[in-house]
């Protein structure tokens, strides 16, 4: 995980995953790396500037940008769709993991992308909808 030296919802989104993934049985290594040019980064890797976040992770051959839950990860590694280079939560929204806020969350989406332009891979309602 590619971060800002000073983002902290970063760290809480990487627990998040190593703790989903440990309780799915998934012995990956996850490493977090500070970054002073992320910009650089994202474009390089060819996330979509609309669709920017705080980090950017690589699993397997894919880009994670953003606080992508750890379920749509997995599903992502599981279904390998073509023309699919990474999976994004644009923004930081309030309730996404590493985001937490009690019981508080606002909607929001993960969008799936790559050559051929984005979709939605998964929707996440607001709390209390």
């Amino acid at each position: 995980m590619f971060r800002s030296p000073t983002c902290g919802c970063c760290t809480e989104w990487l627990k998040h995953l190593r703790e989903q993934w440990a309780a799915n049985g998934d012995a990956g290594e996850i490493r977090s790396v500070d970054s002073t040019s992320m910009q650089a980064l994202k474009v390089r890797l060819g996330v979509p500037p609309q669709l920017s976040s705080c980090h950017t992770t690589l699993v397997d051959r894919y880009v994670i940008e953003g606080h992508v839950p750890a379920a749509d990860i997995r599903r992502l590694l599981k279904e390998r769709p073509e023309g699919v280079r990474g999976l994004a939560v644009a923004g930081m929204p309030v309730g996404s993991p590493g985001m937490e806020h009690g019981d508080h969350r606002q909607a929001f989406q993960v969008i799936a992308f790559g050559p051929d332009g984005t979709s939605v891979w998964a929707s996440y309602p607001a709390s209390g909808s």
